[in-house]
């Protein structure tokens, strides 16, 4: 599973001149009064003036609203080893606690290789199964949970929205529409409807002082939670080796986002020797509760590798790859996924169902799973099954594929304005399922 990649088309203003229309000028005078009005605020944890035209209110409810979809189109919630996201949870909020800002912070773990940790406003934090199995002990995952924290905690979210913004000419946060796109396989034609800011924040770049600043209290909020900062040094001194080595694991995933360097490894060296190399390291404690994981690593290896051979046509390869993975793992609904998937792209669609079935028995909370079973069905005749397992997909995440199938279920049954009402929500996609929703509706006259 690979993270999102943003399409970003950005526009930047020319100075004003004196050929520049009147309308313009008057847009460029209302955001710089805007911005001298309401754009400055109080960095929370600096203490220093930050350009927000954005309130708390504003950061609460992007957290909020957004945490749930952007797991879901980031690979799903980690399931298979409970114990293991309680403990990640366990050390995320004792970092939390030690932070400047009070916020109602969340950690997860999500179900994607690819090595990633992320933040969005109001305190919401993910951090990949991939970047759990690169990290040697609790005090290295109290370093990446703290700097995400601050990124929560100091407003960097919020900040560089409202510099988009200024950037685009756009006052209303309103007006974003954020298109997703993916490597993966399983989201080929699988468009995501409607805009996610946070997947704007997740994915952009943070600025040189954002990440310094996230370095520096980031350290200090694992330092008061009884941490080893010392820990930090070091793995930033390991990422900083993969960055020079374009690991492409890392490039593709936490480097996109939060680039290494050398300057931030010594500006953490100095922030060390000035709070003491003093603290809990807990390797051993971090070792127990990853050793599952660790096990099941060469599984998940097999199970990526079987992506990449069923993108290139070779589902003989997946479906050997996903047995291989289900004999060390059989809970991982992944592994019974991608089962599915080759057995669909081979058209045996009665034991297609039957491994996504499977998927769903382990892991019933990601959309995708319910939407492949769902089109499976929708082959096999199973009409109402299909349609719940389409609504249900809907209902995790809408998606232009969703919406196609469903219409596709609606028509097959007879139900032609909901099969409509469905194809013409698929339409608004230019995705591969928005353009066969198109010739749908053409095809039933409704176009």
């Amino acid at each position: 599973m690979l993270p999102g990649r943003m399409n970003r088309h950005s526009h930047q203003p020319g100075a004003p001149g004196r050929g520049t229309p009147a309308l313009v000028r008057q847009l460029l005078l209302a955001v710089a009064f805007i911005t001298l009005v309401t754009g400055c605020a109080v960095n929370p944890v600096t203490g220093e003036r930050q350009l927000s035209l954005v309130g708390e209110d504003w950061e609460l409810e992007v957290g909020e609203t957004n945490y749930a979809p952007l797991r879901q189109i980031q690979g799903g919630d980690y399931v298979t080893d409970p114990e293991l996201l309680a403990y990640v949870q366990e050390v995320g909020q004792r970092v939390a606690d030690a932070s400047d800002r009070d916020l109602p912070y969340e950690f997860t773990v999500l179900n994607s290789s690819v090595p990633n940790a992320w933040a969005l406003p109001g305190g919401k934090i993910a951090v990949n199964r991939g970047l759990l199995v690169e990290m040697d002990s609790e005090a290295e995952l109290a370093a990446v949970l703290g700097h995400e924290i601050v990124h929560s905690a100091a407003r960097h979210g919020a900040s560089r929205h409202s510099r988009q913004m200024l950037i685009s000419g756009a006052v209303m946060a309103g007006a974003l529409a954020v298109g997703i796109a993916t490597r993966d396989e399983r989201y080929a034609g699988v468009a995501l409807l409607g805009g996610l800011i946070g997947a704007e924040l997740i994915s952009m770049r943070y600025s040189r002082d954002a990440e310094r600043e996230a370095d520096l209290y980031g350290i200090r909020y694992m330092h008061r939670a009884g941490y080893n900062p010392e820990a930090a040094v070091h793995l930033q001194e390991t990422f900083v080796r993969l960055s020079e080595a374009r690991d492409p694991g890392f490039l593709e995933g936490l480097f996109a986002s939060h680039p290494p360097s050398r300057e931030r490894v010594e500006n953490n060296r100095r922030l060390v020797q000035e709070l003491g190399a003093e603290g809990e390291i807990g390797r051993q404690r971090y070792q127990d509760m990853t050793a599952r994981l660790r096990e099941l690593q060469p599984a998940y290896e097999l199970h990526d590798q079987g992506r990449w051979a069923l993108a290139s046509g070779d589902a003989s390869t997946a479906l050997e790859n996903a047995r291989k993975a289900l004999e060390q793992e059989p809970r991982e609904a992944l592994f019974h996924a991608l089962m599915g998937d080759a057995l669909a792209t081979r058209e045996q669609f009665a034991e297609a169902e039957s491994a996504y079935s499977e998927a769903l028995r382990h892991d019933a909370t990601w959309f995708y799973h319910h939407l492949r079973r769902g089109m499976v069905r929708d082959e096999l005749n199973q009409l109402d099954g299909a349609r719940q397992d389409l609504r249900r997909s809907l209902e995790l995440i809408p998606t232009a594929e969703g919406h196609y199938h469903l219409g596709n279920v609606e028509r097959k049954a007879g139900n032609r304005d909901q099969a409509v009402r469905h194809y013409r929500t698929a339409a608004q996609s230019d995705s591969p399922a928005g353009r066969a929703a198109r010739r749908a509706l053409g095809e039933l006259g409704a176009s």
